[in-house]
């Protein structure tokens, strides 16, 4: 064929080079499905996600040759016009294979991390860049990684050159003309895939949502593509408007009541129920604290015995939700009662974000401290807590114990710390303990000095049906709850436990297979991201309760607020879980792929912002028992939910100052 058309050397060595990049950008789509993919995947919709992907791959593979043709349309610019064109075109090449390499192991660990795509959201780590070397340096062998990436770059240089070789072995001789009309015939073809279709529309991020499985979607683009799209997204914005027009129904879930528009300022009375005692409170924000790999969600390995205990002792809500994954957003969720509903960048990272109102404001007699086993300008988590009055703050070198990791010190000297401080406090006291233990490098998360501390050891099919992807994230989720127990046991000997109110939440969850303990959507639509126990425990003050009832994050500050027999102004979205009067129970979910929800006890309503593409899933495995009419209806009605949320969010975060 090609002889027929008797194609130039260059155009011959650019197709030579699309087979080796498209090789390459299938393969990694290849390894990427057979070490995440879910079950229950059928054949026909993995053919489409590998179609569709083929199409992102064409893109790149077209902007990486694009300069080759261009300027090879001058033949003196070809790779074969001359030895050194060819050096430089093939070390060309190696960069860009470099490059590519970087990106798709960087696509592998966030999967690996969290099993979502690379995207610009991995500036936040690298704006924090020493911190993000040193726990990749301790969680993977990163020489042996660089080496290797060195090695497959020379490799890759070498078959350059020796396709280089090859097309001149076959052509020469043959007195085959540089044809111009050639050169733009292949450019037009290039244009043709970067444009990505045969519409005026080009190929866009958001045609990768149109699977019912986010897996497929996050198989079918790849993480240049991603990364790229998402770039110009990171900057926060929000539309006042369309705000302005939705507060009727956040008015209306809300119960606002007689607010005037658009304000959602409310000032809340001492509850009856309230304790004048001037209760201490210590609000622990624990690191990936996913409820189903936890013992209170029936997982059968066991893992956290001991805080199951306090669940039984305490209130227990065992259907909270984080408004979104990661810690900063979730330090952020907690003390302001906000979501972080802007994508790509961590509110805690915008400087016009971090004036915050937060109800802590009106805690003026009560000593405030945080505890952080780490650097608290990781994330810039500093940056939130100052919006709370006179606040001390206990971090990375204030402590006497060594660090175990890049975290810090490990959560039980953490713990033993803060028990240290608080046991001389005098006046009341509200206390933020955030652990970071239970994180990778899991290997290194267990303090060498605890010896009591007995790792245990499973397969890994037993690990990997209950939720754990390796034995090392199984005995750092049992040290967290080992942790826990030697807090509290120290913690109850001490003057201020009988008038202490914990308050224990997970920051995130993880991504993983709950179908030991859920039913399959809540894997499939990564409500296991989310998904984190909530424990308010202090047994001489309040009588146990388990509540199933659907809760957020935002709610924790509201709730403790209404424990305290004092008037507080409430201006966040945030409500009081304990108060009699609260009737509509859900949680406001969304992540880094333009997608809203609503958690309600019932349903999941998940909304594909820029498509508009909307599902309702039932969270239980009962037979639905909606008509289609109630059905349509109830979507009608939570997608609004979900709009006015995520809009609102994104108001407030930009204009709740202090």
């Amino acid at each position: 064929m090609l002889k027929r058309i008797r194609l130039s050397k260059t155009l011959r060595w650019v197709l030579n080079l699309l087979m080796i990049f498209l090789l390459l950008f299938s393969l990694f789509r290849f390894f990427i499905f057979l070490q995440f993919r879910p079950q229950g995947l059928a054949a026909t919709d993995i053919a489409a996600a590998f179609l569709l992907g083929l199409r992102y791959d064409l893109r790149w593979i077209a902007v990486i040759l694009l300069p080759v043709i261009v300027i090879s349309t001058y033949a003196a610019g070809s790779p074969f016009y001359s030895d050194r064109n060819k050096k430089i075109w093939t070390w060309y090449l190696a960069l860009i294979t470099f490059v590519l390499f970087f990106f798709f192991a960087a696509g592998y660990g966030s999967f690996s991390y969290n099993q979502t795509p690379l995207d610009a959201g991995a500036m936040n780590f690298a704006e924090d860049f020493t911190i993000s070397i040193k726990m990749i340096w301790q969680t993977y062998p990163l020489v042996w990684m660089m080496l290797g990436l060195g090695v497959a770059v020379l490799i890759f240089r070498w078959m350059y050159r020796r396709s280089h070789w090859q097309v001149v072995s076959a052509t020469d001789g043959q007195g085959i003309a540089h044809q111009s009309s050639h050169f733009l015939l292949a450019l037009a073809v290039a244009l043709l895939c970067i444009h990505g279709s045969f519409s005026s529309r080009p190929l866009g991020r958001t045609d990768s949502f149109r699977f019912s499985k986010v897996f497929l979607s996050y198989l079918a683009i790849n993480p240049v593509q991603n990364f790229a799209a998402t770039l110009g997204l990171r900057k926060p914005g929000y539309n006042e408007d369309r705000a302005r027009a939705l507060y009727p129904v956040m008015k209306k879930w809300m119960g606002l009541g007689p607010a005037a528009d658009f304000d959602f300022r409310r000032t809340i009375g001492p509850r009856s129920t309230s304790f004048e005692s001037r209760p201490n409170i210590i609000l622990v924000q624990c690191e990936s604290f996913s409820m189903y790999k936890s013992t209170m969600s029936g997982n059968p390995l066991n893992t956290t015995p001991f805080f199951d205990s306090l669940c039984k002792k305490g209130i227990f809500f065992e259907r909270c939700f984080a408004p979104t994954f990661s810690t900063a957003r979730a330090l952020f969720a907690i003390v302001t009662g906000i979501p972080d509903a802007q994508f790509f960048k961590f509110s805690s990272r915008n400087p016009l974000a971090l004036d915050q109102y937060t109800l802590l404001s009106g805690l003026e007699d009560y000593q405030k401290h945080y505890f952080l086993g780490g650097d608290a300008a990781f994330n810039n988590f500093e940056g939130i807590l100052r919006n709370i009055p006179d606040l001390q703050m206990h971090t990375g070198t204030d402590f006497k114990a060594p660090p175990i990791n890049v975290w810090g010190v490990s959560d039980k000297d953490l713990f033993a710390a803060a028990d240290e401080r608080l046991r001389v406090t005098k006046t009341p006291f509200f206390a933020y303990i955030q652990t970071a233990g239970n994180h990778r490098p899991f290997q290194r998360s267990i303090s060498p000095a605890d010896k009591d501390f007995k790792r245990d050891t499973l397969d890994n099919e037993t690990l990997k049906t209950n939720g754990f992807e390796s034995v090392d994230e199984y005995n750092a989720f049992r040290y967290s709850d080992y942790c826990i127990r030697s807090f509290m046991a120290k913690a109850s000997a001490q003057p201020y436990f009988n008038n202490t109110i914990f308050v224990f939440i997970g920051d995130h969850g993880v991504a993983g297979n709950a179908q030991a303990v859920y039913p399959a959507v809540w894997t499939e639509q990564r409500l296991t991201d989310l998904h984190v126990p909530l424990l308010f425990y202090a047994p001489g003050l309040l009588a146990p309760q388990r509540r199933s009832e659907v809760v957020s994050q935002i709610d924790v500050l509201p709730t403790i607020a209404g424990l305290l027999h004092r008037s507080y102004q409430n201006r966040t979205l945030g409500r009081d879980l304990l108060d009699p009067a609260h009737k509509e129970h859900f949680a406001f979910v969304t992540n880094a792929t333009d997608k809203v929800g609503i958690v309600t006890n019932n349903f999941y309503l998940v909304r594909q912002l820029n498509s508009g593409e909307e599902q309702l899933h039932a969270l239980s495995s009962a037979p639905d028992t909606l008509s289609n009419a109630e059905r349509i209806k109830l979507q009608r009605s939570l997608a609004e939910l979900a709009m006015a949320f995520f809009e609102t969010s994104r108001y407030l975060i930009l204009n709740n100052k202090n």
